[in-house]
């Protein structure tokens, strides 16, 4: 057992407990408050430090571009199929990569990982702790989502090959194709007779996922238009979707908070690489988390190395967003756009013991992780 000892503790569930303890036990929260029994735990003492759960980024690819590798570590673009579902995060990422260590060593415990923005449908995403070196003892929940991508990327990917699609109708024509084949072959699946049914197809298993309500669409959509052709689509197909990136939105927020689907924000600590990117601003979060939609606020690493999503959430609040909706959009928000909120993203009784401890205020650039425990165990301290 393990009490951490009278910190400032931000639980992200109520209000901020001051002088506050927590007691771990077997990798979880066993209790949260003051003056906890320490008989029989070992002591943390963390007196005017800021406790927290351990930070979230709901959008990444750690682990799928590896840290000054190059080529050889380049595992997130499949850039030979517009559509593929079929593939699995899991198989490409190498938690051996450096990106692990400095992720945690800076608060970030759990990282919703996968495919990039090459294909229209790149791959299922899933959500993982950031501690470890076998990929599959480090899951949380796999998968997480189907990613699927609009704009820029698919376009310039495969218009260089001379081949579909090369224009946004080509886009959505592909995931409107490919979804009503898994909406068939679902539909043959469940036959009672064998020789009516399909043969087993793993890229409309993999879509079948997303039409049977069990993860959402992830969508890459940065422009106002190709954000309402992601809500179009899903609609069409009574799919769930999360709005990832959504840089426009704020352009679009009446129509957002009207339709209620979450959004995934960042990168913002960015240059303006591309068209679609013009009215890139750390305005975003805050004007769509005051409308009242569920925000999160991400880094898609390597764009920005994970570590610094303390920044960006900071510089949102500078740009007008509430300090205390920053720090839900790195911790409960992103757990509950992602669905492993049971686990993570609180400090409550029964949940995962994945805590960050800063200094002060994570959202002062000033203030320094000091600890991060993971599944109870104290991965990193500060010497």
């Amino acid at each position: 057992m393990i009490l951490l000892k009278n910190g400032n503790i931000y639980t992200m569930a109520g209000e901020v407990i001051e002088g506050g303890d927590i007691l771990i036990n077997d990798g979880r929260i066993v209790e949260v408050g003051r003056n906890i029994d320490p008989s029989g735990a070992e002591i943390m003492d963390v007196s005017g430090k800021f406790v927290m759960p351990g930070i979230i980024d709901a959008h990444c690819h750690l682990g799928m571009w590896e840290d000054a590798v190059g080529f050889e570590g380049d595992d997130g673009n499949e850039e030979t199929d517009p559509a593929t579902p079929h593939l699995r995060a899991i198989d490409g990422i190498n938690p051996m990569d450096r990106n692990f260590e400095e992720a945690y060593q800076g608060g970030v415990t759990t990282a919703v990982t996968g495919p990039g923005s090459a294909n229209v449908i790149g791959g299922l995403f899933t959500a993982i702790k950031t501690y470890g070196k076998r990929i599959d003892d480090m899951i949380i929940k796999d998968p997480v989502a189907l990613k699927v991508a609009f704009g820029e990327n698919p376009k310039w990917v495969y218009g260089e090959q001379k081949k579909l699609p090369r224009t946004r109708m080509a886009i959505a024509g592909i995931l409107r194709e490919e979804l009503t084949k898994a909406k068939e072959y679902m539909e043959g699946r469940a036959k009672k007779e064998d020789e009516d049914k399909p043969e087993l197809d793993l890229k409309m298993e993999a879509i079948a996922k997303a039409l049977k309500g069990e993860i959402p669409l992830k969508a890459h959509a940065h422009r106002a238009d190709d954000i309402f052709t992601a809500i179009r689509i899903a609609k069409e197909f009574n799919v769930r979707l999360t709005l990832d990136h959504c840089t426009e939105g704020h352009l679009i927020v009446d129509y957002l908070k009207e339709e209620g689907y979450p959004c995934i924000v960042g990168p913002s600590l960015s240059e303006r690489s591309k068209v679609e990117l013009k009215n890139l601003t750390f305005k975003t979060p805050g004007i769509l988390s005051k409308a009242g939609i569920l925000v999160a606020i991400m880094t898609d690493h390597p764009v920005i190395p994970l570590q610094y999503i303390t920044l960006c959430a900071s510089l949102a609040v500078r740009e007008g967003m509430d300090e205390m909706e920053a720090l839900k959009a790195i911790t409960i928000n992103p757990a509950k756009i992602v669905g492993i909120d049971d686990r993570v993203g609180s400090l409550e009784p029964g949940k995962d013991a994945d805590i960050a401890i800063f200094d002060g205020n994570p959202l002062d650039i000033r203030n320094r992780c000091y600890a991060t425990i993971i599944n109870g165990r104290i991965v990193y301290k500060r010497d």
